[in-house]
């Protein structure tokens, strides 16, 4: 089988199984959703939907965000991963959108990256939902998923994986096929124990094939 002919059948499988896929994160704008991915790394989308309604409700915009210090923050992300920084990330972030950008969430991924606590995975996060930006944002499930199927190709890193995902899958599909990956690593192809045998690609799955091979 090709490299072609995998997309092909992988895209065609997921346009059918998973038409609307979106992300599990919970938000109303653009500011709500840059908060919401800054404390989604190395934690769920379910813990961090139990933090940020409080949150949000004590700061709703970027003006009332910067406002405030890391400290007052804090008290508020206790829960998630790796609060301290986050809080101070958060903080950061926020200045830096009412202080160049007026408060409002820039649509370039590049740009994105210089706020803090954004880095590209969550700068493409945020250009694709948000915007419908054309680029591929890897975390470990994307990369993991993209790699058992075949999709990727020693890929060594996620900037390497992005570039071969987006290289192969078309425009219009690859803000899409980031939350396929994501959902179908989350839910089916898990990192441990995979859900193989009612998996929709398991005909033409390299790990799977290769994993039969061995029985």
């Amino acid at each position: 089988m090709t490299l072609k002919e995998r997309y092909r059948l992988t895209i065609g499988y997921f346009s059918k199984s998973m038409p609307v896929a979106e992300t599990e994160l919970v938000y109303e704008n653009p500011f709500e959703l840059i908060v919401a991915v800054i404390l989604s790394a190395q934690c769920t989308d379910k813990r961090v939907n139990m933090i940020t309604p409080a949150l949000l409700k004590r700061f709703p915009d970027a003006e009332s965000m910067a406002q405030a210090g890391p400290s007052e923050i804090l008290e508020y992300i206790k829960s998630c991963s790796y609060p301290n920084s986050k809080a101070k990330h958060l903080s950061g972030m926020s200045r830096m959108l009412v202080n160049e950008f007026g408060g409002i969430v820039p649509s370039d991924p590049l740009i994105l990256q210089r706020l803090p606590g954004v880095g590209r995975k969550t700068a493409n996060v945020i250009a694709s939902v948000i915007f419908g930006k054309p680029v591929m944002a890897v975390d470990t499930h994307v990369f993991r998923v993209s790699a058992r199927i075949g999709l990727t190709v020693n890929a060594k890193n996620p900037l390497s994986a992005e570039e071969q995902l987006t290289k192969n899958i078309p425009v219009q599909q690859i803000h899409r096929a980031h939350h396929w990956l994501l959902l179908h690593g989350r839910y089916v192809c898990k990192a441990r124990n995979p859900l193989c045998d009612m998996c929709g690609l398991n005909q033409f799955c390299k790990f799977y094939i290769k994993s039969k091979a061995k029985k």
